[in-house]
């Protein structure tokens, strides 16, 4: 088995052109890759692990000359390995599942209305306005279209945008005083 030390000379061989310094180094740093993979990539089959470590054995091999000889081989393989588990992750549509049961008691409940937010959202809006209240209530609060928030104001969609964002940008003024 080659040690962490020797990966650095091993490398350095390949890119002078050793073709037998690189299929032993490829070999070599496979356990290691193989390790993260299960480590990080716990949520995908073992099978896909496999293919994974394939496609950064594939980049090593091809972004080899990218690595700097007075820099440690260890951190440029991981990184590898890292960005190519992600990119099979993002693929398969990869997702943390965690139950909430046993913290429901602890999370908010999403439907429950925040004290006063309603009455101090009124109070900032009575501050701009009337028409560019009327956007944002029906937009930032009701959660309508621009386009259907503007059309009975006489707005098109675009303008509508336009007068929300200045009418926020207001509001953001009041607030910070």
């Amino acid at each position: 088995m080659v040690e962490h030390d020797d990966w650095e000379t091993l490398l350095r061989r390949a890119n002078a052109g050793d073709g037998a310094a690189l299929a032993q180094f490829l070999r070599a740093v496979s356990p290691s890759i193989r390790t993260i993979l299960r480590a990080r990539g716990a949520g995908l089959p073992v099978d896909q692990q496999e293919d994974v470590l394939q496609e950064v054995l594939l980049a090593i091999h091809l972004k080899r000359h990218t690595w700097q000889p007075d820099a440690p081989v260890r951190p440029w393989v991981h990184a590898i390995a890292r960005y190519k588990l992600i990119d099979a992750c993002r693929r398969r549509g990869a997702a943390i599942h965690v139950p909430i049961d046993p913290f429901a008691e602890t999370l908010a409940d999403p439907h429950q209305r925040v004290p006063l937010a309603g009455r101090d959202a009124e109070q900032l809006l009575a501050q701009i306005d009337p028409r560019s209240a009327a956007l944002v209530r029906a937009v930032a609060i009701e959660g309508e279209s621009a386009e259907a928030a503007g059309a009975p104001l006489g707005l098109t969609g675009g303008a509508a945008r336009v007068a929300l964002h200045r009418a926020l940008k207001r509001l953001r003024q009041i607030v910070k005083g």
